[in-house]
């Protein structure tokens, strides 16, 4: 295996792309970086500060955080979901966690990272990614999944509603859209269990680093 490894992770929300790039970081010893959470923190910190400007508000606010300490929060609300699809719209809001992404990229020859747009603008070059995968779910069994990690606190109809709308929005956003890049491998988490979805992505990178 060689010294420098960089993994891009893209999906739809709740496609199972957090357990598969856990899986695959934990299996090589990379650094994981999971973007959505990033999103997720100014998502957070807006909702709980409502600033009249969101955009010096984050800059500030991203200046001065740790990926650390963002990763140690509790991200996953109702409320957050719902807010963080259209935040995640914005270009002047992708800047900003953009250069933290990258900051942390350059920092770490071998990383993992997670999100929507990985592939197909953060590590399309400089570094460019040695392997990309794309994560899918069907709605239904992307909605239960995520109910029961929201420990039922919320409605399963609630819970596929946002997913629906957080998929559309990703897709249709002019900025960084989530695509499937052409050389991403499909990862299928509705037809793999967590055993078999470590295996088929050890697999590729294996076969191709022989």
């Amino acid at each position: 295996m060689k010294k420098t490894l960089i993994i891009a992770c893209d999906g739809e929300a709740a496609s199972g792309k957090s357990t598969g790039a856990k899986l695959i970081s934990k299996k090589y010893k990379l650094k994981l970086l999971n973007s959505g959470l990033l999103y997720r923190y100014a998502s957070k910190k807006i909702l709980e500060k409502k600033p009249n400007n969101i955009i010096p508000f984050l800059k500030k606010i991203f200046k001065n955080v740790s990926y650390k300490t963002i990763s140690k929060q509790k991200l996953h609300s109702q409320s957050i979901s719902t807010h963080v699809g259209i935040l995640a719209k914005k270009k002047k809001v992708r800047d900003i966690i953009n250069i933290l992404q990258k900051k942390i990229i350059k920092k770490n020859k071998r990383i993992c990272v997670e999100g929507r747009d990985i592939a197909s603008k953060i590590l399309k070059k400089n570094p460019k990614y040695d392997y990309a995968f794309y994560f899918k779910c069907n709605l239904k069994t992307a909605s239960y999944r995520r109910w029961k990690d929201l420990k039922k606190k919320v409605s399963l109809k609630e819970v596929e509603k946002t997913l629906r709308q957080r998929t559309i929005l990703d897709k249709n956003r002019k900025h960084s859209p989530l695509v499937k890049v052409k050389d991403a491998y499909l990862i299928r988490t509705d037809k793999l269990n967590k055993t078999q979805m470590i295996k088929k992505m050890s697999n590729i990178i294996e076969k191709n680093e022989q």
